[in-house]
Formats: structure tokens, sequence, C-alpha cells
């Protein structure tokens, strides 16, 4: 009895978190560009203490990255979008190692970070030829 008072009415299905239009690579691109400037200027710098600032902002900004790229590649890109653009899954897969700790977590080589950013800018290609396609 409780079941049945307690069931709801009524089911409803969504193909996002977020409404449409929601998604955007430019917020991980952003955050790389962050890691890329943080490398920069510790790598210009002889002062430990800005150093240590750098460091704690990069890494911070290196798993926005990573969360951002994961929101996009789990909520955003469906079976369809796999199918007809199969480096994809790779794609994400490369970029979120290039922001972890085998990446610009653990570097400070600009060339990483520039390894990166060419990676989001690859992925938002992809984005927005989705998004003129729907």
């Amino acid at each position: 009895m409780f079941s049945r008072l307690f069931a709801p009415s009524i089911t409803v299905s969504a193909h996002c978190d977020l409404p449409c239009g929601v998604y955007d690579p430019a917020q991980a691109r952003i955050e790389a560009e962050s890691v890329k400037a943080c490398i920069a200027k510790a790598n210009a710098s002889d002062d430990e203490t800005f150093k240590a600032r750098a460091l704690a902002i990069k890494e911070e900004r290196s798993d926005l990255v990573k969360h951002h790229l994961w929101v996009l590649w789990t909520d955003y890109f469906k079976p369809p979008h796999f199918e007809k653009y199969p480096q994809l899954h790779e794609l994400f897969n490369e970029a979120t190692k290039l922001a972890g700790a085998g990446g610009t977590k653990a570097s400070w080589d600009e060339a990483t970070a520039d390894q990166l950013l060419a990676k989001i800018d690859e992925i938002a290609e992809i984005f927005w030829e989705t998004k003129k396609a729907a």
C-alpha cells in the first residue's frame, strides 16, 4: 500500500543535467590558459614564495580543466557523437591526462600546457560541429 502511495504518478526523463546550451569547452580552455600563465610566470621568477603560490594555483586550475572536460565528455556528448567522431574518446582521454598528474599538474613545461590547449581546441571544434547539427 505504501509503495503505491509514494510511487511517482508520472515518469520524466532528460537528456542532460542542465538546460541545453549551457555546455561550452571555453570553460576548460580558460582554466588551461591560466595553467599556462602560471607556468610561464613561475618559470620567469626567482621568488620561491611566488613559485609556491603559482604551483597551488596551477594544480587547482589543472583539476578544473579536468572537471570541465569530464562534464563535456560524460554529460554533453552522447553515443551518436562518439559514432560520428570516433576519435573523441581518445581526445578526451589525452586531454584529461595532459591536465593531470602526468601533465600540467606535475610539469613546469609550457609545451605541455600548449599540448593541452591544442587538445581542448580539437574537442571544441567537434563540439561546435555538433551544435551546428543540432
